[in-house]
């Protein structure tokens, strides 16, 4: 039996945020239905590359969902996504505040139809506050919570992360967090409610080391002046061929190692100082140690000397890893055709049961007839409502 084979979620999400976190869900067993518009496609799926119809990215964030095309500006379609409540009693949205109760299908009103009903808001601002109408993706949000600030060199400010830090780590994995809790708290009250998360709230509470720093003691983090952001040797030295290796000796036992691996155990001394300018001199020393030699040659090295030092590498690399192989974090999953498409796994591991991935195929619609057939519409019913583009 699958870990979250009892939750069925109604999937109004679209682009990264909403579709990572019911991916996780989808992965462990909760039955997920997007619903979609028949004729406005989620931009995820135009995005390059593409393995198909599908982006690779639309396809890894889709796996395992299925789909309904129903268009929302139409008062039949929200009478469908009304009966659909009495099954699917979780309910994620990523609209801006306000639209769904425009379109007749807001939290008061749906808990009036399944009072148990969890139903989850996922903005970049949050339902309350100055900016809870105000656009935004992901480095703006960044940027509100001051962790760009934080990121930022002296000279070039903020570094783009090329990652959606605030989309995922904040949007995604708090909206998982939020609806697991709160179908905890119905399994014991038999309440359902409305859970409301923002992304920019999310991020702000990652500052999980600068930020009580400042609430409590008043210091706060600069750029390249924080042990973790630049103002000690922890970061990132380029080899000889252009490569780059990560240090992060920030414990003496790892210090004193470090010092040894790169044939300075003279300098233990000096590493272990934390007077401005000898950790500035032991940041000069690394980057010119590390000059020295190329990428293999450290890579040798440090295969041997446990320092917390690591190279830096490119995906396609990471993907060859011995211990991401070892993890099993690439996994093949199965295609419409019958062959495969290579997707990241499910990052958490069960020792009772672990996810699973059944399919890479969630077409806009796909499965619009089958869901609408198990509410009990006719065939004739279901031709009328897709003649008048109700239903796609």
């Amino acid at each position: 039996m699958a870990l979250l084979n009892s939750l069925k979620i109604l999937d109004f999400s679209g682009l990264l945020p909403g579709p990572y976190g019911t991916m996780m869900l989808a992965d462990l067993g909760a039955e997920i239905l997007r619903v979609e518009p028949p004729n406005k496609p989620d931009l995820m799926r135009t995005a390059l590359p593409r393995d198909g119809e599908s982006s690779a990215a639309f396809d890894y964030v889709n796996r395992n969902k299925q789909s309904i095309a129903l268009d929302l500006k139409k008062p039949e379609a929200v009478d469908l996504v009304k009966r659909l409540i009495q099954k699917y009693d979780i309910v994620l949205e990523q609209f801006r505040p306000g639209v769904m109760d425009r379109l007749g299908l807001g939290y008061e009103v749906l808990k009036k139809i399944n009072p148990k009903l969890i139903y989850c808001s996922l903005t970049g601002y949050g339902q309350t506050g100055p900016y809870r109408d105000r656009p935004g993706h992901d480095n703006n949000y960044l940027a509100i919570a001051g962790i760009a600030h934080v990121l930022a060199r002296k000279e070039g400010g903020p570094i783009p992360l090329g990652i959606q830090v605030a989309d995922v780590a904040g949007g995604s994995l708090h909206t998982v967090i939020g609806i697991l809790a709160a179908v905890i708290y119905r399994e014991k009250t038999g309440q359902g409610q409305h859970i409301d998360i923002s992304m920019t709230d999310a991020v702000f509470a990652l500052n999980a080391i600068y930020g009580p720093g400042y609430l409590a003691c008043g210091v706060e983090a600069k750029p390249e002046e924080m042990p973790l952001n630049g103002g000690s040797f922890y970061g990132y030295y380029q080899t000889k061929d252009g490569r780059y290796f990560s240090v992060g000796s920030l414990e003496p036992q790892f210090r004193k190692i470090l010092c040894e691996a790169i044939g300075k155990p003279d300098c233990i001394e000096l590493a272990m100082s934390n007077h401005p300018a000898n950790v500035t001199a032991f940041k000069e020393l690394l980057r010119t140690v590390f000059l020295s030699k190329m990428f293999q040659e450290w890579l040798d090295i440090f295969t041997k000397f446990q320092a917390c030092v690591e190279p830096v590498l490119t995906y396609a690399e990471a993907c060859e890893h011995p211990h991401i192989q070892a993890r099993k974090m690439v996994v093949e999953v199965q295609k419409p055709d019958g062959s495969t498409q290579k997707q990241i796994s499910c990052p958490i591991k069960f020792s009772a049961h672990g996810p699973k991935y059944i399919y890479v195929d969630c077409k806009v619609g796909a499965e619009t007839t089958k869901v609408l057939q198990e509410l009990g519409l006719s065939e004739e019913k279901i031709k009328d409502l897709k003649t008048r583009g109700v239903v796609g």
